[in-house]
């Protein structure tokens, strides 16, 4: 069976919770990112021996958190060793509107995945976009090269959309079967 890390940062709870259905949808780890944007004590090296790396962060003011960046930067010591080199690679992002520009947050994350010569797995789901979709739809927000979520900034962590959750289980399944099939 293949390792796969979920390495994230969370501001307010809510992308922690879309980290967790995804890890939970692969079979996967968490490593979490602090408030000062710090790994967990054996972080680093739970990422080093990873097949996949999944990675998470909330979009603020049109890019992940400063805290995502923190990691992004601090992983150019993997990037000049080419640690991570071929390994797979995928995205989320989470933001308070339905557009929010995460695009954007996701763009970042490929970008930090082609950094280190990553293969990456995109959402692999049609979008939830005709009459009868309704938000607790699989993809409702419509993603293809990543997952996006929603949540409303009034909303507890415990308020978000259902289909989000089933999206997110759904897409970290699909990456633990492109990772199961490079085995």
């Amino acid at each position: 069976m293949p390792q796969i890390a979920v390495v994230f940062h969370s501001g307010y709870g809510h992308t922690h919770r879309i980290a967790q259905a995804v890890a939970d949808g692969a079979d996967a780890q968490l490593v979490v990112i602090d408030a000062d944007g710090n790994l967990p004590a054996g972080g680093w090296e739970l990422l080093a021996s990873a097949d996949a790396i999944i990675l998470g962060a909330p979009t603020y003011m049109g890019g992940p958190s400063w805290q995502f960046k923190k990691f992004a930067d601090a992983s150019s010591k993997v990037w000049y060793a080419e640690g991570w080199k071929d390994k797979l690679f995928a995205g989320f992002t989470n933001s308070a509107a339905m557009n929010g520009d995460k695009f954007a947050t996701l763009a970042y994350l490929w970008t930090l995945a082609m950094q280190h010569s990553g293969l990456w797995v995109s959402l692999g789901i049609k979008p939830g976009n005709d009459k009868a979709a309704r938000r607790d739809t699989l993809n409702y927000v419509g993603g293809y090269g990543g997952l996006l979520t929603t949540s409303p900034s009034d909303a507890s962590p415990a308020e978000m959309a259902q289909g989000d959750f089933d999206t997110a289980r759904v897409f970290g399944k699909r990456v633990a079967e492109v990772a199961r099939s490079r085995a």
